[in-house]
This record gives structure tokens, sequence and C-alpha cells, in this order.
């Protein structure tokens, strides 16, 4: 499979049961039915999702033994699994830290797709988000982290890392229905920005 753009999906795979976890989870659970639009929207355009998340601890478990773990005891995880779990077809990246890049496979799956643009949403947007656009950044990919996909414990700090992110890593943080994805976009709609 080739693609240009990637959706990363950063730690929605969560226990919220973390200091701040009772701020960021409604914030979280927001984004999260954005992200689930937004993700039908690049995957009818071909575009891949690829789940880059913490083990929380559980390094004895893959993945998707981790996703049924918290969908089964975790009722904020469950809420959120119900609209963004993953999919057939869909990636998935296992983080010892902060960033999606750190010790892991994450480069060397964009590298063999061709993809030199990255869409980041996810949890939290001032923490794993944006070291996860940072190490992006220094590794030359495009970035869109739509303002509406991404959540921190208050909208004052989502704000600040979003700005962060614009300014610093060149980052488009334009909602993500100002995504224009090939395919899927009205047919004489103004066109707000080319992504993929």
């Amino acid at each position: 499979m080739q693609h240009p753009a990637a959706h990363l999906l950063i730690d929605l795979v969560n226990p919220f049961d973390f200091d701040g976890a009772e701020r960021l989870f409604p914030h979280a659970l927001a984004a999260a039915r954005r992200i689930a639009a937004l993700k039908h929207r690049l995957r009818a355009a071909g575009v891949p999702t690829v789940y880059v998340n913490d083990n929380f601890g559980h390094w004895e478990m893959g993945f998707r033994e981790l996703v049924e773990l918290l969908r089964t005891t975790r009722v904020r995880s469950a809420a959120l699994l119900e609209h963004i779990a993953p999919a057939a077809g869909d990636r998935f990246i296992l983080k010892p830290k902060h960033s999606g890049f750190y010790a892991t496979s994450l480069e060397v799956l964009l590298a063999r797709w061709g993809a030199r643009r990255l869409i980041l949403t996810g949890v939290a947007g001032n923490i794993c988000v944006m070291f996860t656009a940072n190490d992006a950044h220094m590794r030359d990919f495009t970035l869109a982290v739509p303002g509406d996909c991404v959540a921190s414990e208050d909208a004052a700090t989502n704000d600040w890392a979003l700005r962060q992110m614009q300014r610093v890593m060149r980052a488009d943080i334009r909602p993500s229905d100002e995504l224009v994805v090939p395919g899927a976009e009205a047919a004489g709609a103004p066109r707000p920005r080319e992504l993929v």
C-alpha cells in the first residue's frame, strides 16, 4: 500500500486513571466523536490509520489485548472506544514514551507507505500529540493537527499547544471539516485546503 498521507490516533486507547484524567475525559470524548467522522472520511479516501499508543504499564500485552482489557474493565475507555475503536486494516504502534517516534517502528511504517504528510489527532494535545508533532517536524513531515480533534485537560492548555505546533512545527491546525480529502469533497463545494 502506498499513500502520501497517514492518520495517527494518539493515546485514544486509554485507561483514564491518572492525575488529571477527570478533567481530560470530557474533552477527549468530544474530540473522539469528531475524530471518528474524520477517520471515516480519510478511510474512504484510502488514507491509512495508525493507532500510536502507550501501553500504560501493560508490557506483557499487545495492542489488541490492551483494547479488549480497557473495553471490558474501564467505563471511560469503553465510552471512547464506542467512537474510535480500531477497525480491520488499521495499524498500531505501541510507544514507551511521549513521542510516537521514540523507540518505535513508526518511521519505518510511514516510509513503507511513502507517507510524508501526517494528520495527528488524540490526547493529550500538550503532551503526547505535541511531542509526536515535534519529532515529525524534525523529520520533515508535513503536519495537520485539526484543533477540534485534539484534547488536553483544559481549553487554554489545548489552545496553547495548538498555537505552539502551528508556530514552531508549521502544523495546520484548522478544524477537521476544513480538510479536503480527494474523492470525499462535495461536487462544486469550495475547496478549503489540500491535505492528501
